[in-house]
């Protein structure tokens, strides 16, 4: 049997081979990639939630952070300063009242404080508008906390 003829004969296992390799190199790049990512996300994470415990908030779990957020900050970044978030936010500082009984309060700078964060952290190019939009509302410290 001549080498030639026994490598003709067999050109399905090379063939087998390469698309083996192919397919190994492929989800190579697909794995590094979803390792890149989840590596982003809890590393954006670990920095919010090293934010919060400087601001006095309880250490949030970075899980939920990195589940919720993401590596784009989610939601939170979409468009906060539009129309729409600015009135959600002002109808959600409220009074907690319904309807008729609902009147605007003062709300929590620590709020508006937490959220610019987020978006320093996430989406730094949407937080001089977000800043422009609420710098008109009024702020105060009105939760009370307990030391």
């Amino acid at each position: 049997m001549s080498p030639t003829r026994f490598a003709s004969e067999h050109k399905w296992i090379y063939l087998g081979a390469i698309v083996v390799l192919l397919a190994l190199a492929v989800i190579g790049v697909i794995q590094y990639e979803s390792v890149k990512t989840d590596n982003e996300a809890a590393e954006k994470a670990n920095k919010l939630a090293d934010a919060a415990e400087q601001a006095g908030w309880p250490r949030p779990d970075t899980g939920t952070i990195e589940r919720t957020l993401g590596t784009d900050g989610g939601i939170v970044c979409d468009d906060p300063a539009s129309a729409l978030e600015s009135a959600l936010w002002k109808i959600n500082v409220s009074n907690g009242a319904a309807f008729v009984g609902q009147r605007p309060v003062i709300g929590d700078a620590r709020a508006l404080r937490a959220e610019a964060k987020i978006l320093e952290i996430y989406c730094p190019d949407k937080l001089d508008k977000f800043k422009d939009k609420i710098d008109d509302l009024k702020t105060d410290d009105t939760v009370r906390r307990d030391a």
